[in-house]
């Protein structure tokens, strides 16, 4: 898997040129925050509205697919519940990455841009979530290229993070 970096901003994901966007949502966020509210905002509050209807609630293992155009460059957004904010951790993060893998798998997307669960809350250090997602997918062909919404200083993390690992693997 080859990891790419988008900064959370809805000019630069307009670019990313993916056909899946793949993004979080907290049980006890309103209105919705990171990508997904990027997302509910240039969808005119769509994804809002779902929260107010019930139909979305942002409970673990909650998926919900959106379409993203004409409002948005990707056919498919799909986002995923990480329950309340205050109960997010590991146990969380690796069960929500496995329903992302294995949803992507059954679009048959090698590609995504994907906000990974709890980074935009800080939940979960940028560096760990790398390698948590890593330890998932590294070894499935089925997954091309993730493109992940971080901002510049955690892309500057996971980007020295990897050389380094990258590095201990050589030497040792």
């Amino acid at each position: 898997m080859d990891l790419r970096f988008v900064p959370p901003d809805l000019r630069r994901l307009d670019l990313a040129g993916t056909e899946v966007l793949a993004a979080c949502l907290s049980a006890d966020e309103r209105p919705p925050h990171g990508v997904v509210g990027l997302v509910d905002w240039r969808l005119a509050g769509r994804i809002s509205g779902l929260i107010a209807e019930g139909f979305a609630t942002g409970a673990v293992g909650e998926v919900l697919l959106v379409p993203g155009k004409p409002k948005l460059p990707f056919d498919k957004v799909i986002v995923f519940g990480i329950g309340p904010a205050p109960a997010f951790d590991e146990r969380v993060f690796r069960a929500v990455v496995e329903g992302m893998l294995t949803t992507l798998e059954g679009l048959r997307a090698r590609s995504a841009v994907v906000e990974l669960p709890g980074r935009h809350l800080d939940a979960i250090e940028p560096e760990r979530a790398a390698d948590l997602l890593l330890e998932h997918a590294g070894g499935k062909p089925e997954h091309d290229v993730w493109t992940l919404v971080e901002t510049s200083a955690a892309q500057r993390a996971i980007t020295q993070h990897m050389i380094q690992a990258r590095r201990r693997v050589r030497q040792g």
